[in-house]
């Protein structure tokens, strides 16, 4: 548009108007959700994040056996006790596995599988990761992925990740995407183990 003989400089004004407004909003949105977690506050107690975990691939059992994707779990042989809301720690969960079972193309020519870990990260922080062997992430998308209204689906609102991201800073945590040397991409985060998680620990 730019590199045409006459650049049409309202349209170009109005385009970026749009932007910024857009921008605005999205900020809104985070700014209204995180202002909701600490209003609300976190029923944090100890739960253990391999149990949640069980219980979120069976709700998604369905899904993935439609979508002819099979998920792995290789979990911490034992518990991982973290401080947060079981709800809302499931919901990340849920929108982490639920992604990257969709993230496959229609065709059946390759493995489709998901795998979800989880493990201790030095003696106070848990991680889980939750990665997929489909195309993976394009380079430029890994830092926008977690952004408000940014998406790849035709019909996606672009939020799950950005929420996630919400909900893990709220409880302490880290979230981030990687793709893998293999192929496919992985979800990264982190919770702090609570005090009976760390006593639990070997």
């Amino acid at each position: 548009m730019l590199d045409s003989p006459a650049p049409n400089f309202d349209e170009i004004k109005t385009i970026l108007t749009d932007i910024k407004r857009a921008d605005q909003r999205a900020t809104d949105v985070i700014q209204r959700l995180r202002s909701l977690l600490t209003k609300s506050g976190i029923e944090a107690r100890d739960v253990d994040l391999n149990e949640i975990i069980s219980e979120v691939i069976g709700l998604l059992g369905a899904q993935a056996a439609a979508q002819d994707v099979t998920v792995y779990t290789v979990l911490a042989p034992h518990p991982l006790t973290v401080n947060g809301d079981r709800v809302q720690i499931g919901q990340v969960i849920l929108n982490l596995v639920a992604n990257a079972i969709d993230a496959f193309s229609e065709g059946r020519d390759h493995l489709r599988r998901v795998t979800v870990r989880t493990h201790l990260l030095g003696e106070s922080m848990a991680e889980l990761t939750v990665s997929d062997s489909g195309p993976g992430i394009p380079a430029e998308a890994l830092k926008q992925v977690f952004e408000p209204f940014y998406t790849t689906k035709e019909r996606g609102m672009g939020m799950g990740l950005a929420i996630a991201r919400t909900i893990v800073e709220a409880h302490g945590g880290r979230i981030w995407a990687e793709n893998q040397a293999g192929g496919g991409a992985i979800l990264r985060l982190t919770l702090p183990v609570s005090a009976v998680g760390a006593e639990e620990s070997p």
